[in-house]
């Protein structure tokens, strides 16, 4: 009995390990079909694709965050994606006080208003077919300018809605369907996705991009899914033309060498040419003729036929400065609208034309750093109508700082993407009320002022103009009563500072770390101290152009001169190693 009792045990045990043992290969049976059926049999279901507005925009096989508007079978296009895929160097700007759509490339600018249908280009009427709108706070654009003046291709698929954006210049991978049944569109790069079209074979594809052996691409439809790599082949590149372009402006350049201009600063009296002496090398003046007079953009005119015909007579050209007249809040209100814009460059076109200039120099100093962009813009707007009539566009910037008022506002980058020249005021280093004596511009100073803008904002050589001093300060320091030192300073041309050396009998030494001569003295009981602007600093800074290949030098200002100074620039310019 205990024997049998011993087996018994043992033959349940062999049955319980045999059924386990059925269980587990039927498991693993089960799951390789299930990993067979999941890994090689298609998905056969078909779905209609969900996309975020009714005419979904595709850009680069994405849909964009906002769709598209239809009006008599044209395409309206929201601001906002067309900004993202032109970028910041082709521009639109709206204003919604007045409903103006602004539009700016190197040589046009259009201008439309929300529900017109009158436009122009360039002054000139242009044509519209449908208006621009807005609707639930979105602008939305036809789409013809945007296809003649950037190039953006735009397709439209009635049967699905679809609208599909494609930059100029844009080179896309074709393909065509090989399978004889088609080959599936499917919603993921799996083949157990549903599929949304079946592309017949030989039907052409757009190619977006590789995802684990699948392609995202776009069908004829306008539809982007995922399709099999192994069921297209490759065939051509497409390209996106680029738009048909005006030739390039060539802004005026000296042939054989460089700009060398002087400012002429003009106050109440107009400028007696026959006090003006030769100025050898000097190829451009820019009398400050032309200044901001209130908000609303109108401009105060001091230009003199008499200098123009001098001038003229001179070989020399005319780039006449245009200046906000360092008033911020005039300033704030005459860059606030495109009328206000409008008017002012209207204005310059017509003084150039009455005057015959060669160019206009934009000096807008002390400005709101609020502005920026609306300062921007204006030049935006400004410099292809004045290409237009065959002027040069210069604007005079600051060396960066930290100043609010006077350097931050300047957006150096974009405005030098746009004008022909871009003069680096190089100067005020330290400045009039500086509590602290020091040059006007030392070279170091001076040199890192030109480099910060070629590597910090991409301005090239060939745009930058290096300002020079003709200028320096006396500085004084007096101690007071209470031990401390007062410092005031004042600004004198290159003879007056002569004058005092001779009359004082000083002997000028190099000061190393300025790059430049210097000299003090004690006067009525207070330390005078001037480092000179001189033949020796302009050499100096005429090297740093030479260094660099810049386009060229500007001295502020021609009455601040010794006569003896045109030579030295000169010739410094065109000494060769």
């Amino acid at each position: 009995m205990e024997t049998m009792y011993n087996r018994a045990p043992r033959r349940r045990r062999g049955r319980g390990v045999r059924s386990m043992l059925f269980l587990f290969i039927v498991a693993a049976i089960a799951s390789m079909g299930w990993f067979g059926y999941m890994r090689f049999i298609p998905n056969s279901e078909m779905v209609d694709p969900i996309y975020k507005s009714e005419y979904p925009i595709m850009v680069h096989g994405m849909e964009a965050e906002q769709g598209a508007v239809i009006d008599n079978n044209e395409v309206k296009l929201p601001l906002n994606v067309l900004q993202q895929v032109l970028g910041q160097d082709k521009p639109i700007r709206y204003e919604p006080e007045s409903g103006s759509i602004i539009f700016t490339t190197a040589n046009k600018v259009l201008h439309l208003k929300t529900d017109s249908l009158t436009a122009t280009i360039n002054q000139k009427p242009y044509d519209l077919t449908v208006t621009a709108e807005t609707s639930n706070g979105t602008v939305y654009i036809p789409s013809a300018p945007l296809e003649e003046l950037y190039g953006i291709k735009v397709e439209f698929v009635e049967d699905t809605g679809i609208v599909t954006l494609l930059s100029a210049g844009d080179t896309i991978q074709l393909a065509e369907a090989t399978p004889e049944k088609g080959a599936a569109l499917r919603t993921e790069a799996t083949i157990r996705a549903p599929f949304i079209e079946n592309i017949p074979q030989t039907s052409t594809v757009r190619i977006w991009k590789e995802q684990n052996g699948w392609l995202l691409v776009q069908s004829a439809s306008g539809r982007v899914g995922f399709i099999n790599k192994t069921d297209v082949k490759l065939t051509t590149i497409d390209q996106v033309p680029e738009p048909v372009r005006e030739p390039a402006f060539i802004a005026w350049k000296v042939l054989g060498n460089k700009i060398n201009m002087t400012w002429e600063a003009v106050y109440d009296q107009k400028i007696d040419t026959a006090q003006i002496g030769p100025m050898q090398g000097v190829n451009v003046v820019s009398p400050t003729w032309f200044e901001l007079a209130d908000d609303n953009g109108t401009i105060k005119g001091k230009a003199d036929p008499a200098y123009v015909k001098w001038t003229h007579q001179q070989g020399l050209q005319i780039w006449a400065l245009f200046s906000n007249n360092f008033e911020p809040d005039r300033t704030t209100k005459a860059l606030a609208t495109v009328e206000t814009r409008f008017s002012m460059i209207q204005q310059l076109l017509a003084f150039a034309e009455v005057y015959g200039l060669q160019g206009i120099n934009i000096d807008f100093e002390n400005v709101h750093t609020s502005d920026k962009e609306n300062f921007v813009q204006f030049v935006r707007e400004l410099t292809p109508l004045l290409h237009e009539q065959g002027l040069v566009v210069s604007i005079d910037v600051t060396p960066k700082s930290n100043s609010e008022m006077w350097s931050l506002f300047l957006d150096r980058a974009a405005l030098g993407s746009v004008v022909d020249y871009m003069m680096v005021m190089a100067y005020d280093e330290h400045w009039a009320s500086s509590p602290k004596s020091g040059s006007v511009a030392s070279l170091p100073w001076t040199e890192s002022s030109i480099v910060r803008i070629m590597e910090e904002d991409g301005v090239p050589a060939s745009k930058l103009i290096l300002s020079m001093p003709l200028y320096t300060r006396i500085w004084t320091e007096k101690k007071g009563t209470d031990g401390k030192v007062a410092v005031t300073s004042k600004a004198v041309g290159m003879d007056k500072v002569k004058g005092i050396i001779s009359e004082k009998k000083l002997k000028p030494v190099l000061d190393a770390a300025a790059g430049q001569n210097y000299v003090e003295y004690t006067e009525g009981g207070a330390l005078n101290r001037i480092w000179i602007e001189d033949d020796v600093s302009m050499q100096a800074r005429v090297a740093i152009v030479r260094k660099y290949d810049l386009a060229g030098v500007a001295t502020w200002q021609r009455s601040f001169q010794t006569k003896s100074i045109w030579k030295t620039i000169d010739d410094a310019m065109k000494k060769r190693p």
